[in-house]
């Protein structure tokens, strides 16, 4: 509109302003709703750059130009000093030496002689020594069988026959012996060598076995370990403080060409860092889901603390049984992606504040309960309340809506969960030296899960190699035989593979039709 459109009386002009005032705050409000949808973005592209292609390590890159500046400062000052003053240069480091094989390997002796005479004259030798070189060589793996002969006698006056007893197999009218079984075990779950792959490598040797016997002796075996894993299950719940976390499993559907999510759950018991000769333990159990009916049924008989995220599924169970101790690598990471995404200072200054928090728990790291509760609430404690303070004020300086509020808000939310640590000195300021220990679970692909049937079973035991199925059901994955008793994906030696609707052969409805035992129901795990 033109100057010499503008209406001259004052109400109609203030009208107008008012309207205009209006459209600019929409637009104003709009532009501001855009870029905040904008720095999410870029915030989230930043982070999934650095989850892919980035360092595992969170050490920001400010903390090594430090360190880099420092180490200069150092050499300019060495450099400074008179020559009799400075320390001696190092010795050039010297050549990698061939290691002397262990000397418990059982050694076999070749003597390569010579002949009697001279070669050059004819003459008599006489021994000057001797000299001894040694060879790395592999002997291939032995099978034997072992043979049970219990002899038969009749007693001469009442005809009566004496035999004694048969000793004990460790699966019933199995032909594998514990050794044997102990073999199998180790090569599938800690060397990930599939069934069907030990079944080729033993035929190689003219031993025949069938993966779905191996699959029998697996579910056998992991019955035979079910004490174990009650009393380690026993052992680490009756601790008063656990540490839970949850790591998605890939689980393959076959003739889906498609994977599902499980979840591996651990419980973790470790008091070492608080000065505790106590054993440490770890407990796993599997899910097909992330369901929170899976940690209240793992947790139902634990009373304590429990440090983990903020998984929803874990808040249900706070209360008087169970007290919660959050992670301050959570609620720590959250400014460090903001940080690294956009070289925030206020992300920065927050990371700065929780790093000291840290160096004082590297101080203290072994030391009696007391003593690290003295340390933290003489030290840690202001800190901790210097941060609560901070952290206030700077949300309210920010947009509601944007990243840095939303960290700062993760953390206000559970700030008393995540100061339980410096009242407690048997607590860990997060889990991450946890996480490092004792990540024992890792698969070289994803495991392969048939089509799945659930059914009620007595127990909540682990199956198929010390994995706990979910509580109160069993997940028995299903070949096209239909089988109970078959756990096997459609590998290229499954009795079932065949074209669709093909009747399966004598063989494997013999085994379909097996007696199934609770021991040998199996998880789905890698066959």
């Amino acid at each position: 509109m033109s100057e010499a459109d503008l209406p001259n009386d004052v109400d109609t002009l203030k009208d107008i302003v008012r309207q205009r005032s209006s459209k600019l705050e929409v637009a104003e409000a709009l532009v501001l709703s855009q870029k905040l949808e904008l720095e999410k973005l870029r915030f989230e592209i930043a982070t999934l750059k650095r989850m892919k292609f980035g360092r595992s390590s969170e050490q920001l890159d400010q903390q090594l130009i430090q360190m880099q500046l420092t180490l200069e400062d150092l050499e300019s000052s060495l450099a400074q000093k008179p020559e009799a003053v400075r320390p001696a240069p190092k010795e050039p480091p010297q050549k990698p030496v061939r290691q002397v094989l262990p000397a418990h390997l059982p050694r076999e002796e070749i003597v390569h002689e010579t002949a009697c005479a001279c070669p050059a004259c004819g003459g008599e030798l006489r021994r000057l020594g001797e000299d001894v070189s040694e060879m790395l060589e592999y002997v291939p793996e032995r099978y034997q069988v072992v043979r049970h002969v219990r002899p038969k006698f009749s007693c001469r006056d009442c005809q009566k026959v004496v035999q004694a007893a048969a000793p004990s197999r460790p699966i019933t009218r199995g032909l594998a012996g514990p050794g044997f079984l102990a073999h199998v075990l180790v090569a599938k779950y800690a060397d990930h060598l599939p069934l069907y792959r030990q079944s080729q490598m033993y035929a190689r040797d003219g031993l025949h076995l069938d993966r779905s016997t191996l699959a029998d002796w697996v579910g056998g075996a992991s019955a035979l370990l079910e004490p174990l894993v009650d009393a380690l299950g026993r052992y680490v719940l009756g601790a008063k403080k656990l540490h839970g976390d949850d790591t998605p499993v890939p689980v393959l559907c076959p003739g889906r060409g498609t994977t599902k999510q499980g979840r591996l759950w651990t419980y973790v018991r470790d008091d070492r860092p608080a000065a505790s000769t106590e054993a440490p333990a770890v407990l796993f159990r599997y899910t097909p889901d992330r369901k929170a009916i899976h940690p209240q049924a793992h947790l139902q008989t634990f009373t304590g603390v429990l440090q983990a995220d903020a998984y929803a599924g874990f808040e249900r169970l706070y209360g008087e049984r169970i007290q919660e101790a959050a992670c301050w690598a959570h609620a720590r990471r959250k400014f460090y992606d903001i940080q690294v995404a956009n070289d925030s200072p206020i992300a920065a200054e927050a990371l700065d504040r929780i790093a000291r928090l840290y160096g004082i728990e590297t101080e203290i790291r072994g030391r009696t309960p007391s003593e690290r509760m003295a340390v933290r609430q003489a030290r840690a404690g202001p800190e901790l309340e210097a941060l609560h303070a901070w952290l206030q004020t700077t949300l309210r300086s920010l947009s509601q809506k944007s990243e840095l509020a939303l960290a700062i808000r993760y953390a206000l939310s559970r700030w008393a969960a995540l100061i339980r640590y410096r009242d407690d000195g048997r607590l860990e300021i997060d889990t991450d030296v946890f996480d490092k220990k004792f990540q024992l679970i890792s698969c070289a692909s994803p495991l392969p899960l048939p089509r799945v049937q659930s059914v009620p079973v007595p127990s909540t035991r682990p199956r198929s190699g010390g994995i706990p199925l979910q509580q109160g059901r069993a997940i028995l994955p299903l070949c096209r035989g239909q089988s109970l008793s078959c756990n096997r994906s459609r590998g290229p030696s499954c009795c079932h593979r065949g074209a669709k609707g093909r009747r399966p052969s004598a063989r494997a409805l013999a085994a379909s039709t097996a007696r199934v035992r609770v021991g040998s129901t199996h998880s789905p795990l890698a066959l």
